[in-house]
């Protein structure tokens, strides 16, 4: 079941998303700045459980942004990132938000959900914003890839 966060959850994406930072494949996010972005995030539940979460971020009034996107490695293989990632561009879709975008080292993953690789240069300053705090700022290995979405 994907659900919307709740202030009792940040314990539990905090871990979902550090997990994956201590190994290099995304940035940390501290306690606070999940408090922060806490309506942001959508959480993948089974039998009681959060075993995966991602968020949609709004960047401008046509530019949103696929963030954290963490499945614990137990549960990985059964479309949970998929239905998160959908749920988000969903969402998208009813905000009437044209495009999303996601910087990503899962380049397959994202291709299977329709994104296309764009340059990073041709996405707007605003976007960088997270990049100041990254230990990849000098020598960054994602991928800048965006979809379009359709107003259906």
């Amino acid at each position: 079941m994907i659900r919307t966060a709740r202030l009792d959850d940040v314990p539990v994406i905090r871990e979902l998303i550090n997990h994956y930072a201590e190994q290099g494949k995304m940035l940390f996010r501290s306690q606070s700045d999940i408090y922060e972005s806490l309506r942001d995030f959508k959480l993948y539940e089974l039998d009681g459980v959060v075993v995966g979460c991602c968020g949609l971020r709004i960047i401008w009034a046509d530019l949103a942004e696929i963030i954290s996107l963490s499945v614990n490695e137990n549960y990985q293989g059964r479309g949970i990132g998929r239905a998160l990632v959908q749920a988000c561009l969903e969402e998208a879709r009813q905000l009437h938000l044209p495009r999303v975008f996601t910087l990503t080292l899962e380049r397959a993953f994202f291709e299977k959900s329709g994104f296309s690789v764009v340059p990073m240069k041709t996405l707007p300053l605003k976007v960088w914003s997270d990049c100041v705090r990254c230990p990849k700022q000098d020598c960054c290995d994602e991928i800048a890839m965006i979809k379009e979405i359709s107003a259906d």
